[in-house]
């Protein structure tokens, strides 16, 4: 059974448009918890495959991703490249034009 923080950063993450990203922070805060980021990382880790969640449009709060190249962030990085994200030289992305951030709904 999932915890209700669990299921609230589930759908978090499944509401991040495509072709905008989120952080770890921001999408923790969207499920009530501004410093569950590392809740987050676990929720991405043990739910992506079974949820179908769109794990590549989380990031960290610099706008890089986390993964290392040859553990995910390669792929990360075309997926959302394929959805029209941009990288500038120095591998971040622009949140301020690629981020998104949906306000937690009032209890």
């Amino acid at each position: 059974m999932q915890s209700a923080f669990t299921r609230k950063t589930i759908d978090a993450i499944l509401s991040i448009p495509w072709g905008k990203v989120s952080t770890y922070g921001d999408v923790a805060a969207m499920a009530g918890n501004r410093r569950g980021a590392r809740q987050v990382a676990r929720v991405l880790h043990s739910c992506s495959r079974t949820e179908g969640l769109p794990w590549h449009r989380v990031v960290n709060r610099e706008g890089r991703i986390s993964l290392d190249p040859m553990q995910g962030g390669d792929l990360q990085k075309r997926l959302l490249i394929d959805e029209g994200v941009e990288f500038n030289r120095s591998g971040r992305i622009d949140l301020a034009l690629y981020g998104w951030f949906r306000a937690p709904a009032i209890p």
